[in-house]
């Protein structure tokens, strides 16, 4: 069988060099890399690498809408997938061999989705099972189907940040789609800037999401609900039930509280008022 032809978006967002170096280090292992950059200032940072697109947003569109325009370039350019990556993405070109190894020994007209699974820097650990069928994953790290890609609208532009991945998937299974997660293909995961506290001798982990963060992931969550409840009653359930947790958490565990409840209150109001997109605080 003919080996699969695989393009790379990487969302970037005031990069640093080690994260301009990240698309160097997987360069041979795909065919082209589009760099998404949603900082928004005229400093271009570029590569000489001719697989390397670089393009440059003048302002921060968000992660949904940076993913867009590297799927519709790899679309443009005849590929039929493409690695999701983000800047922080600990990514190494043996994972991508794997996972384009079992795309090309499998039948892939269902698949919507591959991913690795995301090990995160406290309490995850991998099922026992290789290969399973699950209802989402995180975005970065997947090779998505791209024919499926534009059967089902991409991601939601609208969304921003936050819940881009949970959409997609829930979008993809209700179209039918497998998404597939290598439980035996682990990839090191930076989610927020995860600690441990003790409260009453339970031990409570946290993300440490900022502020704004927090606005977009309760925002979002209620608008997946109201999406997918139907189809996903239990999922949806627990999606909203984990926004009531991190209320908790912010409260007993983190820093700046005030900030965080008040845009936690923002989210919701918005969410109750129809505003989608970018935060606006004015």
């Amino acid at each position: 069988m003919e080996s699969m032809k695989l393009a790379a978006v990487i969302v970037l967002y005031n990069p640093n060099e080690e994260n301009l170096k990240k698309a160097s280090k997987i360069s041979n292992k795909v065919d082209r890399i589009y760099l998404v950059d949603n900082t928004d200032d005229d400093v271009i940072r570029f590569s000489n690498d001719n697989k390397i697109i670089y393009i440059k947003n003048k302002e921060n569109l968000g992660m949904a809408n940076a993913l867009n325009m590297g799927a519709k370039r790899a679309l443009d350019e005849k590929f039929k997938w493409l690695l999701t990556l983000d800047q922080d993405s600990d990514i190494t070109c043996n994972i991508i061999k794997k996972m384009k190894n079992y795309l090309n020994s499998n039948d892939t007209s269902k698949i919507g989705l591959i991913s690795p699974y995301h090990k995160l820097k406290y309490g995850n650990v991998a099922p026992k099972g290789k290969i399973e069928k699950v209802t989402e994953v995180m975005t970065s790290g997947n090779i998505i189907n791209l024919d499926a890609y534009e059967k089902v609208g991409g991601f939601k532009d609208w969304l921003f940040i936050d819940c881009v991945d949970i959409e997609y998937c829930l979008n993809l299974n209700t179209n039918g789609y497998d998404v597939i997660r290598m439980n035996d293909v682990q990839m090191k995961h930076n989610l927020g800037n995860i600690t441990v506290k003790k409260f009453l001798n339970k031990e409570i982990v946290c993300s440490n999401h900022n502020a704004i963060r927090r606005y977009y992931m309760t925002r979002n969550a209620f608008y997946v609900n109201d999406l997918y409840k139907k189809m996903y009653p239990e999922y949806c359930k627990f999606l909203i039930g984990c926004q009531k947790g991190q209320v908790k958490r912010v409260i007993f565990c983190e820093k700046n509280k005030m900030s965080k409840l008040k845009m936690i209150f923002k989210g919701y109001r918005d969410y109750k008022k129809g505003i989608k997109g970018k935060y606006n605080d004015k």
